[in-house]
């Protein structure tokens, strides 16, 4: 788990496959939090360069989806370009979401990998505001 005082990220246990979780001091926070924790599924992150910039735009009708859609779309984003993300940060507008990762290149001598993550799902889907005035943002996702 990494943190600063509210914005941070954990996994939890799913049968087969792995949950994250992002809370965060805003909603963008905890979709930033839910990357970073499906990120360091794949990678550790502190092996990973933010060295090249990539944006990346998602458009949903609900919460619950554009975060679906935002974790698929930097999961492309590393397949396409083969590289490895460390850092994110999302801006939010009703159901857009404008994105920034930072990462770079595959580099097996370098990098230290987990597993693969195939995709983001539907289970236990959630983004909610919490009775503390925090965000989370959760899914299971596919390894």
């Amino acid at each position: 788990m990494t943190a600063s005082s509210s914005n941070r990220w954990e996994h939890f246990p799913h049968g087969a496959d792995i949950g994250i979780r992002g809370y965060g001091a805003s909603k963008a926070a905890a979709f930033d939090q839910a990357a970073l924790a499906m990120l360091a599924i794949m990678v550790d992150p502190a092996t990973v360069a933010p060295a090249m910039e990539v944006a990346i735009c998602c458009e949903a009708p609900d919460d619950e989806l554009l975060l679906v859609d935002w974790l698929n779309a930097l999961l492309y984003e590393m397949a396409t370009r083969r590289v490895l993300f460390s850092a994110v940060q999302v801006e939010l507008a009703d159901h857009e979401l404008q994105g920034t990762a930072w990462g770079e290149a595959v580099a097996p001598q370098k990098h230290v990998f987990g597993v693969e993550v195939k995709g983001a799902t539907y289970t236990e889907l959630g983004v909610r505001q919490l009775p503390d005035g925090s965000w989370l943002a959760q899914c299971v996702v596919d390894v």
